[in-house]
Parts: structure tokens; C-alpha cells; sequence
């Protein structure tokens, strides 16, 4: 790298886009090969939703207290530290023989999502010495979503062909993704510098523990509601003592010096719509991919459904994906030249657009593809400005935290999406003329909620203020006092 601050930048942009293919290696690979995951483990097609469910609550549960110790220790220590427990519990998958050790190293697995939070806050305060954190930030961020869902591709692309290259050898095509994380650790500890944590700091270990109860608490009874259905009082009560863990947690922060996550500055008015975006994305990003893909291949005899099979409803997944792409390369340039508060706006806009082209056109492949199409520019857009915005709201020492909160609140968003569309599309089944179908009513459903979602945002992202994630307010978020 050059010696210069703009080539230290670059180049420190340059590794994390490795850094942000192999996660999208991690989160591409495994699923074309879960029917045979299946069979290697000699498990049942629904044992699979324990893994994502796993690796959900993990991630909700470590990633503030990763992204927090990153603030206070250096944010590339702990991303090494996440890089290779990462690594580790990939290698653990190639050789897990049982469902519970699969279980728990998919699980552990999940360190890798404090990645692209703590990448965020690394590049922040690089660009902050020179007095452009903001906006060298914003530009990267959708770089690194590019190199993401460039990876997500080329995982889910290779995943098949590594199978059947080995001869439907499990081990040795899961020893593929273990040696991509290995090599990522190698990269974060040879091409990374270390950011300048604030001195004084302290981990508030029982804000943590109560974050995490409620964290725990929530996200676990969205996950038993979308497995057991909304009939099963426990998951309600569950559900109601998460919300109150959550009331408990603000209270007990607002009276901490040094607190965990700073209420105060969450209800900035340049803070809280970004969170509330955040939860509203993870909607339909997280949520809405499960319908799509069912919807795909409904029988159209019923009345709707495309009928596609498997490969062809995998490309429909890689279009989408290549249009997240496009949305966060035209997110990093036109956020040169415009607003970056209008852009955001524009993309939250096209979100509720392109699923509000849902209810009237779904009949054809062609009107699925262009209604994704539009969604999936809106989304793209948003998945990389948000840990920016969130880092560019952030008073100094608190980025690691403000941008990762992001990636927790669409996390939430995420699995409440799709406990509450499982139990949609389930009530309509038995219904049609197929007994496993889910009814048009559910699908609607399922699209009125994420076009509401999009639109919701666009509102509230109108709160915030003009002079937002500009360089010029760069000042002000260092200086404003956090008590």
C-alpha cells in the first residue's frame, strides 16, 4: 500500500472486499447442499431450520458485545479474533459427523456476521483522520456489499459443481469454505492496521447479560413461533418477557456512565430512523426470500405460482442478487452528488415500490423478475448505507456498536418476518386445491407487509435531519456529549 492516508484507506478497502467475498462464500455454499446435508447426516428436512435458527441467536448475542470490545480494545484485534473462531468452526463442519456437533459448529460459525460492522468502523475512523470518515465510508460500504453478495454467488454457484467434482464427498467440499476462512484470518492479520480505541473505557458486562437475556428471549420465541405456530401459549409469553427485558435494559443503561449501548444517542434523530430502517430491511432482505421461493414453484394450476424447479428458482435468487449489487454501486456514486438522506429515501421508496408491483403482477416470470428487480436496487442500496449512517451518527468511540446494532435490529427484523409469514402461508394451506400450498391470500400478505415496510422507512428516514451523513456533520457527532 502507499505510504499516503488515501492509499492506506484504499488499500485497507481493497482487503476487507476479500474479507466480504468469503463472507458471502459463508452464507452462498451451503445452502444448494442442504438435501444432501440432509442425507450426510442422516437427519430430517426440518432438522435444517434448527441451523439457521442457531446461528441467528448467536449472532444477535455476540455481535454487540464483539463490536463493543472492538470500540474499546481495537477493532481489528477482535475481527481477527472473529476471523478465526470463524475459521475454526467451519473446519469443525467439514468433519462434524453428528446433527448436534453440525449444529453447534453452524452455530459458532456465526461470528463472521461482526465482520462487516466492525470492517465499518475500521474505515471510519481511518477516513476521520482525514476529515471525510463520512463519505469514504458510504462509498465503501457499498463496495463491501458488492464483494458480499459477489460472494454469496460464487459460493452458491461452486457449492454444487465442488460436490460433484468430489465424487458426493461431503467432507472434502466442506474443507472448500475452511480454507477461505483460514485464508480471510491470514489477510485481517497481515493487510489490516488497528484502529486508535478511546482510552478509559469498560465493558458494561451486566448491560451485556441483559441485552442478551432479552435478545435471547425474543429472537427464541420468534423461532419456536414459526416452528410450533401461533397457537402455543409459551412462545407468547416468551415473547412479551423479551420485550420487557428490552424496557428493562434502556432503564438500567441510562443510568450507566459508560454504558453498553447509549440510549441517548440512539434517540438521535439521525440515529433511531437508521436503526428502525435497519429491523424494517431485514423484512423483506431476511423475511421474504422463503415465500419467493415457494411461491416460485407453486404448481400455476392453482391459480398462481410460476412452477419452476429448482435450478430456475435459483436463478431467480441470483438476479435478485445481482440487482442488490447494482443498488449498492449506484448507492457509492450517486452519493458523490446527492443527498445521501435523499438517496436514502429513493432506495427505502423502491423497496415498497417493487412489492407493491407484487399484488397486481405476479403471474409471469418476467413481472417476478422486474418487481425484484426494483426491490432489490432499493435494498442494495440500503444494506450498504446502513452500517454507514449509523457509524456516521456515532459520537467517537461508539462506531463499532452503532454499526453493528444494525446488523442485530435486522437481524430482528428478519426472524420476526419469518416467524409471522411461517404462520401466514401455513394457515392457508389445505385450503386450495393443494393440501402443502400456501394460499394467494398468504403470498399477498407476505408482499403487503414488505411493501409497507419500504414505505415506513422512506417516512422515517424523513426525520432525519438535512445536514446528516455529510463530512460537514462529521464534527458535530465527535463533540456531542453522550450523557
Amino acid at each position: 500500500m502507499r505510504s499516503s492516508a488515501l492509499g492506506v484507506t484504499a488499500g485497507l478497502i481493497g482487503w476487507f472486499i476479500l474479507v466480504e467475498i468469503v463472507s458471502g462464500i459463508l452464507q452462498g455454499y451451503y445452502v444448494p447442499l442442504f438435501s444432501d446435508i440432509v442425507v450426510h447426516l442422516g437427519i430430517r428436512d426440518a432438522d435444517v431450520n434448527w441451523f439457521e435458527a442457531a446461528q441467528l441467536l448467536l449472532s444477535a448475542l455476540v455481535v454487540p458485545v464483539l463490536a463493543k470490545l472492538g470500540d474499546m480494545y481495537g477493532h481489528k484485534r477482535i475481527l481477527l479474533i472473529a476471523a478465526v473462531l470463524t475459521a475454526a468452526a467451519t473446519w469443525w463442519l467439514a468433519f462434524a459427523g453428528s446433527f448436534w456437533a453440525f449444529l453447534i459448529a453452524w452455530a459458532l460459525q456465526g461470528f463472521y456476521v461482526v465482520w462487516l460492522p466492525l470492517e465499518i468502523a475500521l474505515i471510519f475512523e481511518r477516513g476521520r483522520r482525514q476529515n471525510r470518515g463520512v463519505s469514504l465510508t458510504r462509498r465503501a460500504a457499498g463496495l463491501l456489499v458488492v464483494g458480499l453478495q459477489a460472494g454469496a454467488i460464487l459460493g452458491a454457484l461452486a457449492a454444487g459443481r465442488i460436490f460433484t467434482a468430489t465424487g458426493g464427498d461431503m467432507t472434502l467440499t466442506l474443507v472448500v469454505p475452511a480454507i477461505a476462512a483460514t485464508l480471510v484470518a491470514a489477510v485481517i492479520w497481515l493487510g489490516v492496521p488497528e484502529s486508535s480505541p478511546e482510552p478509559g473505557r469498560r465493558l458494561d458486562s451486566r448491560g451485556f447479560v441483559i441485552l442478551a437475556v432479552a435478545l435471547l428471549l425474543v429472537t427464541s420465541s420468534l423461532t419456536f413461533l414459526r416452528l410450533n405456530g401461533p397457537e402455543v401459549f409459551w412462545v407468547w409469553l416468551l415473547l412479551a418477557a423479551g420485550i420487557a427485558g428490552f424496557v428493562v435494559f434502556a432503564l438500567f443503561e441510562l443510568r450507566q456512565p459508560d454504558p453498553a449501548v447509549d440510549i441517548r444517542v440512539l434517540a438521535r434523530p439521525e440515529m433511531w430512523p437508521v436503526q428502525a430502517t435497519a429491523l424494517l430491511v431485514g423484512i423483506s432482505l431476511l423475511g421474504a426470500q422463503g415465500p419467493l421461493s415457494t411461491y416460485a414453484g407453486t404448481d400455476p394450476s392453482l391459480g398462481y405460482g410460476l412452477g419452476l424447479d429448482a435450478t430456475e428458482r435459483s436463478n431467480i435468487i441470483g438476479v435478485y442478487l445481482v440487482s442488490l449489487i447494482v443498488g449498492a454501486v449506484l448507492f457509492a456514486v450517486t452519493s458523490r452528488r446527492a443527498s445521501p438522506r435523499l438517496v436514502l429515501i429513493g432506495a427505502a421508496l423502491l423497496v415498497g415500490i417493487g412489492y407493491t408491483l407484487f399484488l397486481p403482477f405476479h403471474r409471469e416470470l418476467w413481472q417476478v423478475l422486474v418487481n425484484l428487480c426494483i426491490a432489490g436496487l432499493g435494498s442494495g442500496a440500503l444494506v450498504g448505507a446502513m452500517p454507514a449512517a449509523a457509524a456516521a451518527a456515532a459520537p467517537r468511540g461508539q462506531t463499532g456498536v452503532a454499526s453493528a446494532l444494525t446488523n442485530t435490529t435486522k437481524t430482528i427484523g428478519g426472524t420476526f418476518s419469518s416467524a409471522v409469514f411461517g404462520v401466514v402461508l401455513a394457515a392457508g394451506a389445505g385450503i386450495v386445491a393443494s393440501e402443502t400450498a400456501a394460499s394467494l391470500g398468504g403470498y399477498l400478505t407476505v408482499w403487503a407487509v414488505c411493501a409497507a415496510g419500504g414505505f415506513l422507512s422512506a417516512v422515517l428516514l424523513l426525520v432525519v435531519p438535512k445536514v446528516a451523513f455529510a463530512d460537514d456533520a462529521e464534527t458535530r457527532a465527535a463533540v456531542s456529549p453522550t450523557v
